[in-house]
């Protein structure tokens, strides 16, 4: 099978010219003007941007948490994902405590495999490090192509590992090309503020959000870029919200480090004056919304270098299931739906007006990720050679976000009635039509697992 997408507007992290695309097998083969070759079909781009699949690193499908599962199962998040122009998502597994990595990835396995209609692969979360798991670490990173590894500084009793297993897991994911990630905001102070606030009788959702306040992330950040400084440790920061966390990695480049950072399309676009609606449990998610001061800070720090990816830390709950917390915010399931409309917000929101370039848009919703996670160029651009992940995009066309019609399995839109100015039109992945004029066109198992490469500092 054969496709050229002839006329297009090309855009690249660092290109943008009009060209035509040929497509053989999954892979794309040529590139250039008024290309003269036989295709099976032809898509004529006119008009249109043609840009690579958006890859969303952070997402948690059919996810149990809080005595319940979050509600987009693989199949359903990553086709809602493909409406989105997202055509491959990173998810986390869960290592249970006690347990071996190995039996967290089959577990996983058994809900993922043969399900996705999307691209995907797996970050390990690390709750329990010891001799044991220690030793596992090889295998993930040189046998299985996970090379990302999870830890978490909050959820005490449940997620949290202490600074002694940081260190320890530092240093050996670093010996063997691996990458931390870290949920980084300070797990103690937080259980000590939510038992604070509920002694109280403080129970509505406001009060997650001021049991989180800005510097249980700042702290947090500071102690994992200091320690992976220390271990030499890659370090990836997921879902930074505010500027005092921000301010810990500007400290560090002083040093010569790097440090990645990602940021959620929620956290710069909507803030903490949600929590005080009726309806506030739709936002709670951790770390929570912030200031308006914090999204003016990572729209800088995006254009500075400093935030190099945007994801949405996807966790969809139904409001039945968030109604758990009705009487107490800490029991309300934390997370947010956003797979599906990360991409065009980001480009109504940011290169509609004026906060980034085109370029950058690409740069932090697709390259920047595939570079990171050891998938470039196989994933990310729109090179010879490169996957034939491919969105054609309509940067005119308005529309408004609504859980009406939307595809994500979520009864609420943490967006509605949203207007939006940019709409994804038609989605390649790996050579085949995928999306086209809102009809998704592949079914489950389409999608592949991705295995990845190891991890280069230097992007």
């Amino acid at each position: 099978m054969s496709i050229l997408i002839k006329n297009g507007n090309i855009i690249t992290a660092t290109d943008n010219y009009v060209a035509d695309i040929f497509i053989e097998g999954e892979t794309i083969k040529a590139i250039g003007k008024d290309l003269n070759v036989v295709a099976d079909e032809i898509i004529n781009a006119a008009g249109m941007l043609v840009m690579p699949g958006g890859i969303d690193p952070h997402v948690h499908l059919d996810m149990p948490f809080m005595g319940t599962y979050s509600s987009d199962s693989y199949e359903i998040g990553t086709r809602a994902a493909l409406y989105g122009g997202t055509t491959t998502v990173i998810d986390f597994i869960l290592q249970k405590q006690g347990n071996s990595l190995q039996s967290a990835l089959q577990e996983w396995q058994n809900r993922s495999n043969n399900n996705c209609v999307g691209d995907y692969s797996f970050h390990m979360a690390v709750t329990d490090f010891n001799d044991d798991t220690k030793k596992e670490i090889k295998h993930f990173i040189e046998e299985e192509g996970i090379t990302s590894f999870k830890t978490f500084m909050a959820y005490k009793g449940a997620l949290m590992i202490d600074d002694r297993q940081m260190i320890g897991l530092m240093e050996e994911v670093k010996k063997h090309g691996g990458l931390i990630n870290v949920h980084a905001t300070n797990g103690d102070m937080i259980d000590y503020l939510v038992a604070k606030h509920k002694a109280e009788g403080k129970l509505s959702p406001l009060y997650h959000y001021l049991s989180q306040p800005e510097i249980t992330e700042a702290e947090a950040s500071e102690r994992f870029v200091d320690m992976a400084s220390y271990t030499g440790c890659p370090g990836y920061i997921v879902h930074l919200t505010c500027e005092g966390a921000l301010n810990a990695v500007r400290n560090a480049t002083r040093r010569n480090q790097k440090i990645f950072v990602e940021t959620c399309i929620q956290y710069l676009i909507i803030d903490a004056s949600l929590y005080k609606r009726e309806d506030g449990a739709k936002w709670v998610m951790s770390p929570p919304l912030r200031e308006k001061k914090d999204q003016q800070t990572l729209w800088a720090g995006i254009n500075q270098g400093l935030v190099q990816v945007v994801a949405t830390d996807h966790c969809p709950f139904m409001w039945e299931q968030k109604l758990m917390g009705k009487d107490d915010f800490s029991k309300i399931p934390n997370g947010h739906p956003a797979i599906e409309n990360r991409m065009e917000l980001l480009f109504s929101e940011g290169v509609n007006k004026g906060k980034i370039t085109l370029n950058k848009f690409v740069e932090v919703s697709s390259t920047n990720a595939a570079k990171i996670f050891g998938m470039f160029p196989k994933k990310g651009t729109i090179a010879v050679g490169s996957d034939a992940d491919i969105i054609l995009f309509n940067p005119n066309e308005t529309h408004t976000l609504s859980a009406k019609n939307h595809h994500m399995n979520v009864d609420y839109s943490g967006y509605e009635g949203w207007e939006v100015k940019g709409k994804v039109k038609t989605v390649l992945l790996r050579g085949k039509v995928a999306i086209d004029n809102n009809e998704c066109k592949i079914n489950k198992g389409f999608g592949k697992f991705v295995k990845r490469n190891k991890v280069s500092q230097n992007i």
